[in-house]
C-alpha cells in the first residue's frame, strides 16, 4: 500500500522570510508561519484556551523567488508541502532535531487595508 505525505497549511508570516541564494545560485527561503486554533468553551463551562503552532517552511528555487519578491511579515498565505525532519549536532555537541515543511505549493492572498 502506498503512504502520503502531505500537510496544507493556512496562516500568517510571523517574520520577514529568511532568504539565502546556495550552490549556483538557487534560491532557498525559510518562513516562519504560524496557524492558530480558536479557543471554546466545553459543554461543562471549561475553557479551552486559543492555540498557536509555529512551522517551519522551507521554499526551493521559483517559490523561494516568490517568497523573496512578495511574501513579507504579517502576510496570510496558503502552503502545501511535506513534512521533512532532521537532526544536527549544535556547538556545544548536543543532538538537535528539526521538522520542516519543505513547500511545493504557495497561494498568497492580498493584505488588509488599515
Amino acid at each position: 500500500m502506498a503512504t502520503v505525505n502531505k500537510v496544507i497549511l493556512l496562516g500568517y508570516v510571523g517574520k520577514e522570510p529568511d532568504i539565502r541564494y546556495v550552490d549556483q545560485g538557487v534560491c532557498v527561503a525559510q518562513v516562519r508561519l504560524a496557524t492558530t486554533e480558536r479557543g471554546y468553551t466545553l459543554s461543562n463551562g471549561t475553557q479551552v484556551p486559543e492555540r498557536t503552532e509555529w512551522h517551519n517552511i522551507i521554499f526551493w528555487r521559483k517559490l523561494a523567488e516568490t517568497v523573496e519578491k512578495y511574501v513579507k511579515k504579517g502576510n496570510l498565505i496558503y502552503v502545501e508541502g511535506k513534512i521533512q525532519s532532521r537532526s544536527y549536532e549544535d556547538k556545544q555537541g548536543i543532538t538537535r532535531y528539526v521538522t520542516e515543511i519543505w513547500a511545493d505549493q504557495l497561494e498568497l492572498f492580498p493584505a488588509k487595508e488599515s
